[in-house]
């Protein structure tokens, strides 16, 4: 399929073009409860591959290294209170 989404070039033209008509359909509410799904969903991710790296780490530790897989070192210092260099991050 001729798309700019490279990722997308196995699926059909009539398949993509579903996903933008019920996409267009979507209220705006709806739009943003799904990027809320889509992010939750990223962010268990990160978490179960800090679990996997890190199997002896607890939930404050799994939260903070998933978190500095997002934010910059400065800020996780000035947020939480943490340095991911200094505690083997």
């Amino acid at each position: 399929m001729a798309t700019r989404y490279h990722w997308m070039a196995d699926t059909s033209e009539a398949a993509f073009a579903k996903l933008v008509e019920l996409q267009r359909r979507m209220t705006p509410g709806e739009k943003l409860a799904l990027m809320f799904r889509a992010t939750a969903m990223m962010m268990r991710m990160a978490e179960a591959g800090v679990r996997a790296q890190y199997p002896e780490a607890d939930e404050r530790e799994v939260f903070l290294r998933a978190t500095a897989r997002r934010l910059d070192r400065e800020t996780m210092i000035k947020a939480y209170g943490w340095d991911p260099k200094a505690d083997g991050g």
